[in-house]
């Protein structure tokens, strides 16, 4: 097998994994034939009265306890009543009293996991009590209560039982919910300005919908097993028909007539069987379909190195008036186990209209944290406080997240590191580069399918409406480094942050994509900051650079002067290892330079741009 044939066995491979739950669940002999045979028993239900033989609760003394025969095909009970139609009608109210059940449930817990699980704070502890009293509370014995309170009313009881399934679906939801929220695509779509019932609606709710129609797979099955037994207490209508009242009925015959036992028996296993087989299918298929998720980048390293660095001073240098980016005594703070650390320690910093800034120091430094502090992207364990926030001319140093928000997509563009992360892979690129245009800039969705085929090709694709078409999966991380470029600017903000833009791409798409940042910036005369740990990139496209440790700016100045004459050590440490790394990499290229032929540079640079895989 070649190269070309194991790479096309994987995209396959992956497609399939991108294949639909349900398309899958449908193919699987564990999913289309118990969902075959759980619509049947629907159908039943819902044409009960044109099915059943006669009236269920029609009584022929004469009948009573009669065998199988041509006039009862299943027999009759103790008082003449058809088994059959009983069976048949019953099938219409277990079904009902299952979709109250869920109903209650899904409508209670799913909203309320998905809202602690996005939001937190005290809303979350309050639910997550409420969701623990509920699980303590002996069931039965309030729907003992309701059913006497209620005169044995059905539909209260039902709802009753969907009350206490709610913490079911309350977890599953905030469980999964809390996982997704930690996406890099969730941070991107946050910075393009989408609020966050979009980002739930569009984004999160993807991901919890697959575990929540497996859990009321397993709840329908557990809903018509509890209704059944109320009802065989005798807790409920005896003229109504159901399951659960002919098996008390065959029960208290089982010795002289146990057919009556028998059928509602059979009826009520059945059905309960196949929703537990139709959970577990789905609960398999979904565990192949979920992907790694990865967790927001606050590692313990950046703490580690914040409280063991030693902090460094330096002069800094203000920019002129007209800063697009301007923040005073920043300070951010991590919550753990043994108390707040902080990691950022009142940092100042400003970018003027039309400057390239980079801030530049290593990992642990603090540069992220001072961006995340001002994209609003802290993880839930982080906060900040500073003097004066301003981004574009708009203070927003105590704006609710809200109106911060608003400002995001439009002064301000965000470009990630991890392109392939940053992309959310249950949608197209074009979905995910036209929603932001047209919830956040009102353009049409005409307007914004222009505008982002328009800037796809300005940031060199040469096929965008391929690109429009394919999934993250489908393109190379060159490209999908490209497409969020493009996200970014296409709303031309005031000032374009990318944080390590070139690090997860290999050299020769690395200069691309910095050549590309510098003709953007001159072309749409917008403001840049880029977060890096390497010199090599400040040299190649800053104005000015910022550099940082144990977070705390060290030393701050124009390139070519601070990189003439470095003030502070580390300073000249970390410029020294860029130089060092650029010789190497400059004698590697001077070696290879030797033995590459043309044809192989092609080959090379044909790989390193290579567009959407067909």
């Amino acid at each position: 097998m070649t190269t070309t044939d194991i790479r096309v066995a994987f995209d396959r491979a992956k497609q399939r994994r991108r294949s639909g739950l349900f398309r899958r669940f449908l193919r699987h002999p564990g999913g289309w034939i118990p969902l075959a045979v759980f619509v049947l028993i629907v159908l039943v239900g819902v044409f009960a009265p044109l099915l059943a033989p006669m009236d269920p609760n029609f009584v022929d003394l004469a009948a009573a306890k009669a065998p199988p025969s041509a006039a009862h095909l299943l027999g009759a009970d103790s008082t003449g009543r058809d088994i059959l139609s009983r069976l048949i009608y019953g099938t219409r109210i277990t079904i009902w009293g299952a979709l109250i059940t869920i109903v209650t449930a899904v409508v209670i817990g799913v909203p309320a996991g998905v809202a602690t699980g996005y939001f937190r704070g005290p809303f979350d502890r309050i639910a997550m009590w409420v969701s623990d009293a509920l699980q303590s509370i002996p069931g039965m014995i309030i729907l003992l209560v309701v059913a006497a309170g209620s005169r044995n009313n059905f539909e209260l009881l039902m709802v009753t039982v969907g009350v206490f399934m709610v913490p079911g679906y309350f977890r599953i939801a905030r469980s999964q919910t809390l996982t997704v929220r930690e996406e890099p695509y969730i941070d991107a779509a946050r910075v393009s300005g989408l609020s966050d019932a979009r980002i739930i609606s569009r984004h999160v709710v993807k991901a919890v919908y697959p575990p929540v129609i497996i859990q009321t797979a397993l709840t329908a099955g557990m809903a018509m097993g509890m209704q059944a037994g109320l009802q065989f207490l005798g807790i409920g209508d005896s003229n109504v028909p159901s399951w659960g009242a002919m098996m008390l009925e065959g029960f208290r015959l089982m010795l002289t007539y146990p057919l009556m036992l028998l059928w509602p028996s059979v009826a009520l296993g059945l059905t309960i069987a196949v929703l537990a087989i139709m959970g577990s299918t789905l609960a398999e298929l979904a565990q192949v379909r979920t992907p790694r998720l990865r967790r927001r980048r606050a590692t313990a390293a950046a703490l580690e190195a914040a409280t063991t660095a030693a902090p460094a001073t330096g002069t800094v240098r203000h920019a002129a008036e007209g800063s697009v980016l301007r923040v005073e005594n920043l300070r951010v703070s991590h919550a753990t186990p043994s108390g707040a650390v902080e990691v950022v320690h009142g940092v100042t910093l400003d970018v003027a209209a039309g400057e390239v800034v980079g801030i530049v120091g290593e990992s642990g430094s603090g540069k992220s944290q001072t961006v995340f502090s001002v994209l609003d992207l802290l993880p839930s364990s982080g906060a900040s406080t500073a003097d004066a926030i301003r981004i574009a001319g708009h203070e927003v140093t105590h704006a609710s997240p809200k109106q911060r928000q608003a400002l995001l997509g439009r002064e301000l563009g965000y470009v990630p590191q991890e392109p392939m992360s940053n992309l959310d892979p249950s949608y197209t690129i074009g979905h995910q580069l036209v929603e932001p245009l047209r919830r956040v800039h009102g353009m049409s969705a005409a307007e914004a399918k222009a505008r982002a085929r328009e800037v796809l090709l300005r940031v060199g694709l040469s096929d965008p409406d391929r690109v429009l078409r394919s999934y993250p999966h489908q393109v190379s991380g060159g490209m999908a480094q490209r497409v969020l470029i493009a996200g970014a600017i296409s709303g031309r903000p005031s000032i374009l942050v990318a944080d390590e833009p070139t690090t997860a791409l290999d050299v020769t798409v690395q200069a691309e994509v910095l050549e590309l940042l510098r003709e953007l910036q001159q072309e749409y005369g917008m403001a840049l900051l880029i977060v890096t740990h390497n010199f090599g990139v400040v040299a190649d496209i800053c104005d000015r650079v910022i550099v940082m440790r144990g977070g705390e700016i060290v030393e701050q100045g124009d390139v070519d002067p601070l990189f003439a004459e470095p003030q502070q050590p580390y300073t000249r440490e970390l410029i020294a290892a860029s130089l060092d790394d650029a010789a190497g990499r400059a004698e590697l290229d001077a070696v290879g330079g030797a033995t590459l032929d043309d044809d192989a540079a092609g080959a090379t640079n044909a790989t390193n741009t290579t567009e959407v895989r067909a």
